[in-house]
């Protein structure tokens, strides 16, 4: 210790020591900031997305203020991509600066003070997107076509190489070509299958742009009626209640499942975590339909099955990060509630079998939550005898439901990071726990395999202990708004055992927590499955082509260990493996209606079909 006193004493420390950077060099050494996620490509939220939604983003801008209705992406075959819009384009003269200088555009006057400005309501409102977009680029390609004339502009990871003027006979509007750097993106790739979600959301949220991604045409005539269509995962138990303005459109119906599911949008941007938009959302439905019942309902009565989308045209939203996942703005909640019950009173009113069958539903709510209030009762009596709140949960100091009440911003960013890991038995739990960031991971050990909980009712959730204080970790028993964490990471070892206690665990998510599925917080843990090494260096490997390319390149006299479970990796190894970097694969959904019968199949009754299946897949 004194030794080390020591060192760090006669550490120089003077105005040598002091660096200004450029704000492309801040973009360069803090990429995070600005785009969230690093990764790979593989999940719809790594940075590579975030940099191409920055780009379109720009383009459905033009489109909101009427300048351009089509839009057109395409992969090139070096791993980059393009966008072009067909909008005013750049200013010429400004070509540069916007794209390379930060809080610099266009959009910083939105109409607030009643003048006509050119972006009224526009995504990025920063002055950050582009230039995150040049700086994290291998190569930027930026060309501007005005009134016949043009101006492009090359750059290479921010730095300008060459810039030139000339005349043109295309129509007018912004092209964009943009190839990620490695030195970020280290082995980036665009998955196809993540642009072309993006491009369908675009669509949904503004009727009449038509966008293509290599040349698939991506267009919607009703708007959020089409997303609820498209979402729905049953036939909706009456049309749904749609309705718009110049600055809210909404819409919803009821199904007979018990989940909630919601999609909420400001601006054109995803809010897959909400906000105050969503809430408001939410209050003002429950408020018609208690003024047309003159009562005083249970808010899950009237919610529970719904399934709705709310898209709000703001001048200037306030996000809670760059990457803009939930909207912050507090004093629009009441003009929203009251624009929400005022419209759905009056449709309630104009339709009275609309009425009946939404009514039908909130009755049939009440009934089922009744027949379960003993059960949760019982429940939770059970739980206060036992001396912990949670038994085995080691928790963090912050959660994502905090993060409203939290000042500091390096602690709302804390708030948004926060993980709760599902761990396959004790021994691999108490090697998280030496290893995790005890601020953001908290860590819950599973006793064995879980419950097959396929086609059970809720009240399951109360009966089954490990079920039961999974839901209160979370704190989704009353709403998805408190639930904890920002991701929920299952952590099974990677055999056949551990295998089956993923399905499992997400065969429970999706019946009794869908919204927390289809929100994007459910994850896979990777971790390495084998370990070569020499006396010099060792490699951890994730699958059989790495330990191949580790043994290539340490030759001769190396050792392979082959981890059979997350308990056979020693704490001192495990940091990095549930760090920053660690690898994680998401749990997705890409059809609702699908959800059903894949559960039904997979863990369903053992069926002749399903033993076909496994027969004709085995390797």
């Amino acid at each position: 210790m004194a030794s080390q006193e020591a060192s760090i004493s006669t550490r120089k420390y003077d105005d040598s020591s002091i660096r200004t950077l450029s704000a492309l060099e801040h973009i360069q050494q803090r990429p995070g900031m600005y785009i969230g996620r690093l990764g790979t490509g593989d999940h719809p939220d790594d940075g590579i997305y975030v940099l191409l939604k920055e780009v379109v983003d720009n383009s459905v801008d033009e489109f909101t203020v009427g300048a351009g209705k089509r839009i057109e992406v395409a992969l090139a075959d070096d791993g980059g991509v393009t966008a072009r819009d067909y909008g005013r384009g750049i200013p010429l003269d400004s070509v540069v600066a916007c794209v390379s200088q930060i809080n610099t555009g266009g959009k910083f006057m939105t109409g607030a003070d009643g003048e006509d400005r050119a972006f009224a309501c526009s995504i990025g409102l920063n002055g950050v997107g582009l230039k995150a977009v040049n700086a994290l680029s291998k190569s930027f390609v930026v060309i501007s076509r005005r009134h016949g004339h043009s101006r492009k502009a090359i750059f290479a990871e921010g730095a300008l190489l060459s810039e030139e003027r000339g005349s043109t006979m295309d129509p007018d509007g912004t092209e964009v070509y943009f190839l990620p750097s490695e030195r970020f993106f280290p082995g980036f790739h665009f998955e196809a299958r993540h642009i072309r979600r993006r491009m369908q959301h675009y669509a949904w949220l503004n009727s009449g742009l038509s966008l293509s991604f290599n040349g698939e045409k991506f267009f919607s005539r009703r708007g959020l009626l089409d997303l609820l269509e498209a979402k729905q995962e049953s036939e909706p138990l009456y049309p749904p209640l749609h309705y718009r303005s110049d600055t809210l459109e909404f819409a919803f119906s009821h199904t007979s499942s018990f989940n909630e599911s919601y999609y909420s949008f400001v601006n054109g941007q995803y809010t897959n975590d909400g906000g105050t938009h969503l809430s408001a959302f939410k209050e003002g439905i429950l408020k018609a339909v208690n003024e047309i019942t003159q009562k005083s309902l249970d808010a899950d009565d009237v919610r529970n099955g719904i399934i709705g989308a709310v898209a709000i045209r703001l001048d200037s939203p306030i996000f809670e990060s760059q990457t803009k996942n939930k909207l912050g703005n507090t004093e629009i909640r009441v003009g929203i509630v009251n624009e929400v019950r005022k419209a759905v009173v009056e449709v309630l009113y104009k339709n009275p079998e609309l009425k009946s069958k939404l009514l039908e539903k909130v009755t049939q709510n009440e009934t089922v939550r009744k027949q379960i209030q003993a059960v949760r009762r019982e429940a939770r009596e059970q739980a206060k005898k036992t001396s912990l709140k949670i038994p085995k949960l080691r928790d963090c100091k912050f959660h994502l439901c905090d993060a409203p009440a939290r000042r500091k911003e390096e602690e709302k960013i804390k708030c948004s990071e926060s993980v709760l890991f599902l761990t396959e038995g004790d021994s691999a739990a108490a090697n998280m726990v030496s290893a995790r960031d005890p601020e953001t991971q908290a860590v819950f050990p599973l006793r064995g395999k879980p419950l097959n909980c396929y086609g059970k009712k809720k009240e399951t959730i109360y009966k089954n202990e490990e079920f039961y204080y999974i839901m209160q970790a979370l704190g989704v028993e009353a709403s998805m708004d408190d639930l904890r964490y920002g991701r929920v990471i299952i952590a099974s070892d990677a055999d056949v055992d551990g295998f089956h206690i993923r399905n499992l665990l997400i065969t429970f998510f999706l019946t009794y927590f869908q919204p927390l599925v289809l929100s994007e917080h459910l994850f896979i843990l990777e971790t390495p499955l084998f370990r070569v090494r020499n006396k010099k260096k060792t490699y951890y490997c994730f699958n059989e082509r790495e330990r191949d390319e580790a043994i290539a390149k340490l030759g001769k006299g190396h050792e392979i260990t082959r981890f059979k479970g997350l308990g056979e990796i020693s704490p001192n190894e495990f940091g990095p493996f549930i760090g920053p970097d660690m690898r994680l694969l998401p749990v997705n959904v890409d059809n609702v209606r699908e959800i059903d019968g894949m559960l039904g199949f997979f863990m369903g009754d053992n069926t002749p079909s399903r033993r076909d299946y496994i027969m004709e897949n085995l390797r």
